[in-house]
């Protein structure tokens, strides 16, 4: 189950969302302890990861990634010309460009072992930098892992800079999914999905608070005991969604003791359009 720890907000002079990520791959390198390793999706960058500082990681990139080994290609004797500054290009993931078909290079590992009964495949390279550093350069280095699960029709190509097996990296990335959950609770469960909201502390707030709602409901319906849907669920789960069902059939002071601050207003709302027709912008006459 994910845990959040901070929820950070866009800034109020960069709207932008790769200012959002850079921020978020900051905090997470300030944040990070000593036995955690942090674990990204395809939406971003090695480069950022590396600019940041972020000490341990692993990252999925894209299938038509390519990096270069750290190391100069060997030199032929006799042979004139300016020497290499770039290593040999690694492309984890042959590919096909027009009517070319370039092939995938040669891996250093191959490794297979059975999770479920299933068994995994994985090419492995180390000792790898970007495609755009020189090996003069100081640039850090990973390796890149391609995992080949049949139950899934593409493979996973994933990087990670620290010496880690084929299946620690498969099972650390995997660990990532749970995430997934907090904002399907939010938002699906609870109906934060389709809010119309235009104050700019009220853009920041309502996913926060969506946010917080969610992992707290499922927090709840994990640690409670199982509540069924009705005599036909006979194999009830903990879920947020037969959780909020049950809040739902009771009214809402008596849920708990609640301060006398949190209450439901009794306003007069019938006669306000609702939906599309309460925001719609009219025309000035």
């Amino acid at each position: 189950m994910a845990l959040p720890t901070q929820l950070l907000r866009v800034r109020a002079d960069d709207g932008r969302e790769a200012t959002l990520q850079a921020d978020l791959i900051r905090a997470v390198a300030a944040e990070l302890e000593a036995d955690e390793v942090a674990v990204f999706d395809a939406g971003f960058g090695l480069r950022e990861l590396q600019a940041a500082g972020v000490k341990r990681y692993v990252v999925r990139l894209a299938r038509n990634i390519t990096a270069r080994r750290a190391d100069l290609p060997e030199r032929e004797p006799g042979t004139k010309g300016r020497p290499c500054e770039y290593g040999d290009v690694i492309r984890p993931l042959a590919r096909r460009y027009r009517d070319n078909h370039i092939a995938a290079s040669e891996p250093d590992q191959q490794v297979h072992w059975t999770v479920d009964d299933v068994t995994l495949h994985a090419d492995l390279w180390h000792n790898l930098v970007r495609s755009d550093c020189k090996v003069a350069d100081e640039a850090p280095r990973f390796s890149i892992a391609v995992i080949h699960d049949p139950r899934f029709a593409q493979p996973w190509v994933l990087a990670f800079n620290r010496p880690l097996s084929a299946a620690q990296v498969t099972a650390i990335y995997r660990d990532r999914w749970p995430v997934e959950q907090i904002p399907l609770a939010g938002k699906q469960m609870l109906g934060a999905q389709r809010q119309f909201v235009f104050a700019p502390e009220s853009c920041q707030r309502l996913p926060q608070l969506a946010l917080l709602a969610g992992s707290v409901l499922t927090y709840v319906a994990a640690t409670l005991p199982a509540i069924p849907t009705g005599f036909w669920d006979v194999d009830a789960k903990r879920t947020p969604g037969r959780l909020r069902r049950a809040l739902a059939r009771l009214p809402f002071p008596e849920l708990s003791a609640l301060p006398p601050r949190l209450r439901k207003k009794a306003s007069v709302t019938g006669h306000l359009p609702k939906g599309v027709a309460g925001h719609r912008r009219q025309k000035a006459s």
